[in-house]
Parts: C-alpha cells; sequence; structure tokens
C-alpha cells in the first residue's frame, strides 16, 4: 500500500495539525469544551457516577482516557439530550453497561425515552395522579400564560411594525 493511503487510514492528525491522536489523554478543560459542559459540571457527574475515573497526576490534574470521554460523552446524552435524570441515567448504565452508554456517546446506539414517572419522582413531585383541584390550577395557570404569549407576540408585531 502505498504511504499516502497508509498515512490516510490511521488514527492519528496530520502532522503539523497541533490536533492530538485520537488515542490521547485529554484534560478536563478540554474535555469540557469538546462536549459544551463546564467543568464543574463533569467533577460533579464524576462524584454521581463512579464508573468516571480520569487519571489523575501529581497536584489533582485530571487526565480523561477516550473511553472516559466516550463514558461521559453518553452521560451527557443521557441528561441533556434524553432529559434522564441522574438516577435514570445511573439505571442505564446498570442495567445496559458502560460499552452501551459509550457507544450512546459515540452515537452508534441509541437509549429508549427515559421513564415519565422516574422524572417526576426525581423533581419531587407526588407520585399519585392530580386531583381535580390541581389539575384546575394548572388550567388555569396554563391560560394565563396563553394570554401572556399572546401579548409578548401582539408586542413583537408592533415593534416590527414601527422598524
Amino acid at each position: 500500500m502505498p504511504p499516502a493511503l497508509a498515512a490516510e487510514q490511521t488514527d492519528e492528525p496530520p502532522a503539523g495539525t497541533g490536533e492530538k491522536s485520537a488515542h490521547a489523554f485529554r484534560t478536563i478543560s478540554e474535555v469540557a469544551e469538546e462536549l459544551d459542559v463546564p467543568q464543574h459540571v463533569l467533577r460533579f457527574w464524576e462524584t454521581r457516577f463512579g464508573q468516571i475515573r480520569p487519571v489523575k497526576r501529581a497536584g489533582g490534574r485530571r487526565y480523561y482516557r477516550p473511553q472516559d470521554v466516550e463514558l461521559v460523552a453518553g452521560i451527557r446524552h443521557l441528561l441533556h439530550v434524553r432529559r434522564y435524570t441522574i438516577a435514570g441515567a445511573q439505571r442505564v448504565i446498570k442495567e445496559n453497561g458502560i460499552r452501551f452508554v459509550q457507544a450512546v456517546g459515540r452515537g452508534e446506539a441509541v437509549p429508549a425515552e427515559p421513564l415519565f414517572p422516574e422524572a417526576e419522582s426525581e423533581a419531587g413531585a407526588r407520585a399519585e395522579p392530580l386531583g381535580v383541584p390541581e389539575r384546575s390550577a394548572l388550567a388555569d395557570a396554563l391560560e394565563e400564560l396563553r394570554a401572556c404569549r399572546a401579548l409578548l407576540d401582539g408586542l413583537r408585531e408592533m415593534s416590527g411594525a414601527e422598524i
């Protein structure tokens, strides 16, 4: 195989680009930037997901291995895209394994939609159905919100006409 073709088939970036290999360790700032997640959130997730274990060097500096980055990307997808709760994401890891969540992070697997009651109990809502007074209050609040939205839409139309 010609050397030019062999170079195209490796995971290594082209020489002189300043990019890291796909197999290189990443700092917390690099992972945070790549996944668009603040560093403090990554540190928090480490406390909630024991499976996230970056290598820590002297001084406590974190280095994420490629499989750590895939796992964090999968957890991010579960929490931010699929809207799982932390407990729900932990359940996905427990039931399907780390490799599944890493595959989610790579875009190779799709998790099921979160269970709705799980989101309610995590938010502190009651598990029993709402009664008539609660439903009525929610319906009234929704109607008020719709009226506010109509007013705002009207103001936007007026300001657009003046420009």
